[in-house]
C-alpha cells in the first residue's frame, strides 16, 4: 500500500498540479485568454478541493480509501480531458471544476487519512515517507510535461498527462487499498463529546485560524519569493535557482520530523515551527545579499515548510486521536487551503499596494508570527498531546 500510495501521489500532485504553471504561458498564447482568467480557473479547483474534502474525510473514515481514491484519479483523468479539449473559458472553468473534485480525492488529506488509520500508532513515519514521495512530484513531472510541450501542443499534451495519470494511479487504488479497513479506535480520554463538539472547541477553532493564517504566508512566500529575488538586482535564473534549492530543503525538512515529534510537544512544536516560518520570512525581508546567504535562507525556509506540512498531518492525531481523523482534518484544512488557492493574486495584488515584494514580506512575516501566538491556545487535556 504505502509504495503505491508514493507512486500516486507522485504522478496526481505532478500531473493535476504542478503540470498547470508549466503549460499556462502555452495555454494563454494559444487561446488569447488572459493569465489572471486562467489562473482564477486553477485557484478555483484549490478552493473546491478544500471545500470537497470535508465529505471526502467523512467518507474515508466510515468507507476507508479505495472507492474514494479510485473514483478520484478517474475524475482527475476526465478533468484533464475536458480541459485539453476545451473550446471556451466556461469548459474550460468545467475542467478544473472536476479537477478540485480529483485533488480532493487523491492528494495528500486522502493519503493521509489512509495513512494514519493503516499504520497508526507508526503514521509518522509513514506519513514522512508518503510527503518525501510528494515532493517529487514537481522535480519528476515539471520537466517531463516542459519537454512534452517543447514538442506538442498544450492541448496534446494534457491528453498525455491523462494517459498517464489513468495508467498509474486508476489500478493502483483499486488493486494496492483493497486491505480491510481497521475499525475505529475507541475515543481518546482526552476527546470530549463528538467530533461537532470537537469541531466547536476553542483549540480546534484556533488551530483552524493559525494554519489559515501561516498557509497564507507560507503559499505566498513560495509564488512571489523569485519577484522578491529580481528586485534585489539578481537575475531569474538566479531568482529560480533559489526557489528550486528551497523545494530541496523541503524535502530535506521532512526527514527530520519524526526525531523532532519525538522530543518535543505538540503545541510547543506548532507553535515553534509556525514562528520560524515568520522569522525565515521576515529574514528574506531584510536580506539583500550576498546570493549564497540567499540561498541558504530559501533551503532553511524550505526545511520549516517541509516540516509544515507534517504538522498540519499529525495535528488532529495528536490531539483527538484517529477516530474521526478524515472528518476533523477535512474541517482543519478546508480554510487553509482556501487561503493557500487566494494566496498568489492576493499577494501580487498586496506587494503592488505596499510599493514592493520587500514589504510584502513584512506583512507576511507579521502575519506567520500573529499565527504562532494564536496556536498557543491550540492545547487539549491530557498527557503530552496538550504539552
Amino acid at each position: 500500500m504505502l509504495p503505491a500510495l508514493c507512486a500516486t501521489q507522485i504522478t496526481s500532485w505532478g500531473i493535476v498540479y504542478y503540470a498547470f504553471p508549466v503549460l499556462n504561458p502555452q495555454i494563454t498564447a494559444d487561446t488569447g485568454w488572459s493569465t489572471g482568467v486562467t489562473m482564477a480557473a486553477f485557484s478555483i479547483a484549490l478552493v473546491i478541493s478544500g471545500l470537497a474534502g470535508i465529505r471526502v474525510g467523512r467518507i474515508i473514515d466510515h468507507r476507508g480509501p479505495r472507492t474514494v481514491m479510485t473514483a478520484g484519479s478517474a475524475v482527475g483523468t476526465l478533468s484533464l480531458v475536458v480541459v485539453a479539449l476545451a473550446p471556451n473559458l466556461a469548459v474550460f472553468f468545467a475542467g478544473w471544476i472536476l479537477a478540485g473534485l480529483a485533488m480532493a480525492a487523491t492528494l495528500y488529506h486522502p493519503a493521509f487519512a489512509a495513512v494514519t488509520r493503516w499504520w497508526a500508532p507508526d503514521h509518522v513515519r509513514a506519513l514522512t515517507v508518503v510527503t518525501l514521495a510528494g515532493g517529487l512530484a514537481s522535480t519528476v513531472f515539471a520537466p517531463l510535461t516542459a519537454t512534452l510541450a517543447d514538442h506538442l501542443t498544450w492541448r496534446t499534451t494534457y491528453l498525455v498527462l491523462a494517459v498517464i495519470l489513468a495508467v498509474v494511479t486508476i489500478p493502483a487504488h483499486a488493486v494496492a487499498l483493497k486491505a480491510p479497513w481497521p475499525p475505529a479506535p475507541g475515543t481518546p480520554d482526552d476527546m470530549e463529546g463528538t467530533p461537532r463538539t470537537v469541531v466547536r472547541s476553542r483549540p480546534f477553532l484556533m488551530l483552524a485560524v493559525a494554519f489559515t493564517l501561516s498557509a497564507f504566508a507560507m503559499y505566498a512566500v513560495v509564488v512571489t519569493l523569485v519577484p522578491l529575488v529580481v528586485e534585489r538586482g539578481y537575475t531569474t535564473s538566479q531568482a529560480a535557482w533559489a526557489l528550486g534549492l528551497g523545494g530541496a530543503g523541503q524535502t530535506l525538512g521532512r526527514t527530520l520530523y519524526a526525531p523532532l515529534a519525538r522530543h518535543t510537544g505538540t503545541t510547543a512544536r506548532t507553535v515553534a515551527l509556525i514562528a520560524l516560518g515568520g522569522l525565515t520570512t521576515a529574514a528574506f525581508a531584510l536580506t539583500s545579499g550576498p546570493y549564497v546567504l540567499v540561498i541558504a535562507l530559501s533551503m532553511v525556509a524550505g526545511m520549516v515548510r517541509g516540516n509544515l506540512t507534517l504538522l498540519q498531518a499529525t495535528a488532529v492525531t495528536e490531539r483527538w486521536g484517529t477516530q474521526h481523523y478524515g472528518r476533523l482534518s477535512g474541517l482543519l484544512g478546508a480554510p487553509a487551503k482556501t487561503a493557500s488557492a487566494l494566496a498568489p493574486l492576493a499577494a501580487t495584488l498586496i506587494a503592488i499596494t505596499m510599493g514592493g515584494y520587500r514589504w510584502l514580506f513584512g506583512l507576511l512575516a507579521a502575519t506567520a508570527l500573529l499565527a504562532a501566538v494564536i496556536a498557543t491556545g491550540t492545547s487539549v487535556r491530557g498527557g503530552r498531546r496538550g504539552s
